[in-house]
């Protein structure tokens, strides 16, 4: 019984021992030096790409107003948010069908580019004078992989996001997440790609994937020692109750023996 009690302490001295973790592996931007500016590219816009949905309105001014109707068939200004999930899906060769204009190729335009594109279109078709078109992403989501409870879908409702936004908006990462190997795996010209991003070091401001994309994903890998302790504390918890049992047991036994 004593040298169980002993390998239940050194157990749990190997434990502790095996949880800690040093502020380098953990800190975020542990290398920043205060004074010095990091440039970001400001006018980052993402683009569009084959399976985005859109919702395009067009609005007319004045006398124009019921000219733009034919152009709303996922509703108007007004009633745009009753149509998140409708819109124009943009097939596998980068189109849409757009009333009357017929097929645009969209895929690699960003969203002002688009607006500008179909507000050319509607003046020399003549269909309308001054119209005013809004584009808008209706599914600009990250996917993050590997947080404490599984998984989460971010919904990016501005269009922008940057990956310490995304862990942010993840609830950030665990101690034994391993900070030097976070995924982001992006969808370019038919493949998939994916680099990794470390946020304990600025160089992640300089990375082309820092500013993400629509439908990109984020997997974060635990270290190994995590799933050695895990095994270990279980192992360690099943050793300790086997051993309560047996104290348990002994000191009945005890106890009816000494009354006898």
């Amino acid at each position: 019984m004593k040298y169980a009690r002993l390998f239940l302490a050194f157990a749990c001295l190997v434990v502790m021992a095996g949880s800690c973790v040093t502020p380098k592996e953990v800190n975020y931007l542990d290398d920043v030096t205060p004074g010095v500016n990091i440039p970001l590219n400001s006018k980052f816009e993402a683009t569009i790409t084959p399976y985005d949905r859109l919702r395009i309105i067009v609005i007319g001014n004045g006398t124009e107003k019921e000219l733009a109707e034919p152009f709303n068939p996922y509703g108007g200004l007004q009633e745009s948010a009753r149509y998140d999930q409708s819109g124009y899906l943009v097939d596998v060769n980068g189109n849409i069908q757009f009333p009357s204009l017929g097929m645009l190729h969209v895929q690699g335009l960003t969203r002002l580019q688009l607006q500008d594109t179909i507000t050319h279109r509607l003046i020399k078709g003549g269909y309308m004078n001054d119209p005013f078109v809004d584009v808008r992403f209706t599914n600009f989501r990250v996917f993050v992989l590997g947080t404490a409870d599984g998984g989460k879908v971010l919904d990016i409702s501005n269009e922008r996001c940057t990956f310490l936004e995304a862990l942010a908006m993840a609830g950030g990462l665990s101690q034994f997440s391993r900070r030097d190997h976070i995924a982001v795996i992006r969808e370019i010209d038919g493949e998939m790609v994916t680099r990794f991003l470390d946020p304990r070091s600025s160089e992640v401001f300089n990375d082309p994937f820092f500013l993400l994309q629509q439908n990109d994903i984020i997997v974060t890998q635990s270290f190994k020692r995590y799933y050695t302790q895990n095994i270990f504390n279980t192992s360690v918890s099943v050793i300790a109750t086997v051993v309560s049992l047996i104290s348990t047991v002994s000191l009945i036994y005890l106890m009816i023996t000494g009354k006898n």
